[in-house]
């Protein structure tokens, strides 16, 4: 076990500096095991992508995961794989692919670990695509206790929904089972300039021209700057798209704003690994711009025209702060705190110049113009309200679990408290 009494106390921005009293890397379950079951306050540290204080432990211990030796583990009959708390995506997607596998989807960047991404309820694009955490078909999960218990989709249907989109509240995430499809290849195709009026009353269209699209905006402008395509091979992939242009070079998202490419995955239609398409960014890069910070927003799909005129109100604020934003859509699914439980849902990402105080005076004015669509906020980013719109079916159901699983709130923080509490504000 190491002892990071001495380690980096920063999250990955650098935006927020953590209260724990302690951060210990334990090397094997049983080290954590044991580091919970005497603790009072835990939380569990992965990759530090979040940008508040979901994982922070004030008082109490951190469990950063990174030093966790759990080898990934491919069942070819069954088509999962098993993988460790503190395992990042750059760092099973080659062997996956090496042994005829992929997963369905992935999120922009692959730096950040499986566990947090699932937990705080991380997505990748795509119409027909869910959240990452629907991938997920059974955990190991450390208890308050120090127990270790197993929970599968098929073996215990009634709370499964509850136990992968967690916040962390419900213990630490050991172990995962993965669903894993046939590997195959995809090409992404940059297209720019897209007329906002077009994107509005062609909408649907463009999101079934790909099986991942991105759609990068400013929200001050006349156009939606870049709408990317990612499509698996083969693909009948359109010359033009609604009258926005084929890019001419690569583009990274935020390309309007004169970020350079260097770090982004292969465009121009060229076929390649899922796992070196479907993120934005390569492994062994630094992901997106670096110095930055994020918001995200979820509302329901047909809501979408609506919503997009409601933040063009205002587009000349958020492109002050704005490095960029991405549009993207998810599919509907069942877990209780998940950004897409009960219903179709369009993404609306911010990556923020870091300027905090600023950025958290305007998120205010944008969860206003939202609150009308039942917004719902990413668990791991910079946010005014409560993740979950008031009365969010899953939320009362997710306490009781919280309640049964943990009921000395030892994985609790003030974040949770707040956010998961019955009142509004």
């Amino acid at each position: 076990m190491t002892d990071d009494a001495r380690a980096t106390r920063t999250n990955w921005a650098g935006n927020l500096t953590y209260r724990a009293r302690e951060i210990r890397a334990p090397r094997t379950v049983e080290e954590a095991r044991e580091l919970v079951a005497r603790a009072p306050r835990v939380k569990a540290l992965g990759s530090r992508h979040s940008f508040n204080a979901v994982a922070d432990s004030p008082g109490g211990l951190q469990l950063d995961l990174s030093a966790l030796d759990v080898p990934a583990t491919i069942d070819p009959a069954a088509a999962t794989v098993t993988l460790g708390g503190g395992v990042r995506y750059g760092d099973v997607v080659e062997q996956l692919d090496e042994a005829g596998f992929a997963l369905a989807n992935l999120a922009s960047l692959p730096h950040i670990t499986v566990a947090g991404s699932v937990a705080t309820g991380t997505h990748g694009s795509g119409q027909h695509q869910p959240g990452l955490a629907s991938a997920v078909s059974a955990i190991e999960l450390l208890t308050a206790d120090g127990e270790l218990r197993t929970f599968s989709r098929t073996g215990d249907p009634d709370i499964f929904p509850g136990l992968v989109v967690n916040a962390g509240a419900l213990g630490v995430l050991t172990r995962l089972t993965l669903d894993l499809e046939p590997a195959f290849e995809v090409r992404q195709d940059a297209f720019d300039a897209l007329p906002w009026q077009t994107a509005i009353e062609h909408f649907d269209e463009i999101q079934a021209a790909g099986y991942s699209v991105s759609m990068f905006t400013n929200w001050a402008r006349d156009v939606v700057d870049q709408v990317v395509l990612k499509n698996r091979v083969p693909a009948d992939v359109p010359r033009t798209l609604f009258g926005a242009l084929p890019a001419d070079g690569p583009r990274h998202p935020a390309h309007a704003a004169g970020i350079s490419a260097e770090n982004t995955t292969v465009q121009g239609g060229v076929p390649g690994p899922w796992y070196d398409r479907l993120p934005h960014f390569r492994v062994g890069f630094a992901p997106s711009v670096g110095a930055e910070l994020q918001s995200e927003y979820f509302v329901p799909r047909t809501s979408a025209a609506a919503v997009f005129e409601a933040l063009r109100g205002i587009g000349d604020r958020i492109a002050e702060l704005a490095l960029v934003s991405e549009i993207r859509t998810l599919a509907a699914d069942d877990l209780w705190l998940s950004p897409g439980y009960g219903g179709d849902r369009v993404a609306l990402h911010f990556t923020w110049r870091p300027r905090q105080p600023e950025v958290e005076g305007l998120l205010p004015l944008m969860e206003e113009r939202l609150a009308p669509f039942a917004v719902r906020a990413h668990w791991g980013k910079l946010l005014h309200g409560k993740p979950l719109e008031p009365g969010h079916r899953g939320l009362p159901k997710f306490r009781e679990l919280a309640g049964r699983l943990d009921p000395q709130g030892k994985f609790r923080n003030p974040f949770l408290d707040w956010a998961l509490s019955d009142t509004e504000g």
